[in-house]
This record gives structure tokens, sequence and C-alpha cells, in this order.
């Protein structure tokens, strides 16, 4: 029961991982600036993220989210000045690009703590988003075996999310790396941000009028 659990879910949170979505947004751009030392930060933030909702879900904590309405909207609004605010200075930073040279820039431009950075907005975007704690509080005990222990096994299926998150992440990753050529002429690094920053605060804008 236990191994059929786990490959449920994975088909379910698989499916759900490949989805384009506000994780692949950021990933993608990233990646695609050349900085991979962000880019791995921003994956390994964002599955962070992941574990915390599967280990608060498993604890019960999250099902206060969903049966409070003050704590879902002060998260979603919370959420959705963090995303506008995050697309409302890629766009900004496209528009002071505008006038750059066309010469490629290094593909690893020196970014002290880039790593870090990149862990801290993976982890703030997953975390402010309260619609990653209502999927896991609806869908997460569904393939919790009866006989299981509670906690353990979520954080089992949990870890499989995470797993198949960065496993396509390095999908992604790859493929901005097969491209760096190009995406590195500023031209297109300002196509992708302005493409990413517009991505972004549409999904602000979609979670702010909820839905």
């Amino acid at each position: 029961m236990v191994i059929t659990a786990l490959w449920s879910f994975a088909l379910v949170v698989g499916l759900l991982t490949i989805t384009p979505g506000l994780d692949t947004a950021l990933i993608l751009r990233t990646a695609a600036r050349g900085e991979q030392r962000r880019a791995w930060g921003v994956v390994l933030g964002i599955q962070t993220g992941t574990l915390c909702w599967g280990a608060l879900t498993s604890a019960g904590v999250t099902a206060l989210l969903a049966a409070s309405r003050l704590a879902y909207e002060t998260l979603r609004w919370a959420g959705a000045a963090y995303l506008l605010w995050m697309g409302a200075r890629m766009l900004w930073e496209a528009r002071g690009r505008a006038t750059a040279s066309a010469e490629p820039e290094p593909a690893e431009p020196a970014a002290p703590g880039g790593f870090a950075a990149g862990w801290r907005q993976g982890l703030v975007t997953n975390l402010l988003n309260p619609k990653m704690g209502v999927f896991y509080v609806a869908v997460l005990p569904q393939f919790i075996p009866a006989s299981a222990p509670h906690f353990l096994m979520g954080l089992a299926l949990t870890s499989v999310h995470a797993m198949l998150g960065v496993l396509w992440a390095a999908v992604l990753v790859g493929f901005a790396r097969a491209l760096r050529d190009w995406l590195r002429k500023p031209a297109a690094r300002r196509a992708m941000d302005r493409i990413t920053g517009t991505a972004i605060v549409g999904f602000g804008v979609k979670l702010a009028v909820g839905e």
C-alpha cells in the first residue's frame, strides 16, 4: 500500500510539476541569465518550501490555513504583493538595459552569495503561495494509508514531490544552458526579463483577485 501510494502521488505531482507556472518561469529566467549558482539556489529554495508545506500539513498545521479565512487572506495578499514587486523589478531592470551594448555579457556574472540569494527567493516565493498549503491539505492525506505513520508517510510523499521538482528543474536549467550563447545577448536577456516579469505580475494579479 505504501509503494502504491508513493507511485500514485508521484503521478499526480509529476503532472503538476511539469505544468508551466511561476516556478518554471523563475527558474528559466535565472538560468537564462547565466546565473547557474543562483538558478540552483532558486530550485532548492522552492523545494525547501515544498518540504515545509509537506511537514506542516503532515503535522496538521496547514489545516488552520484552510479553515481560517483571515490566515488565508493574509498569506494571499502577502504573496500577491511579493510577486507584483518581483515582476515589476524585472520589468524595470529590462527597461534599464534597453540602451545596453549589443556585446554578449559574461555567462557567469560575479554575484557573491548568488546561491543563497536564489535559495531565499525560491523559498519565499513558495511559502507565500497559499495555494500550495491548500493543495497539500486537500491532496496529501488522501495518499497516506491508514496503517502508515501519518507524519513520516507525509514526509516521504513530500520528498517524492521535491525530488521530481529537482529533476524537472535540471531539465529546465539544461535547456537554458544549451541556449546560453543566444541568451547571453542583451536583447535576449531583456526579452526574457520582460516575458518573465509580465508572467510573474500576472501570477500576482491572479493571486490577488483570488482566482
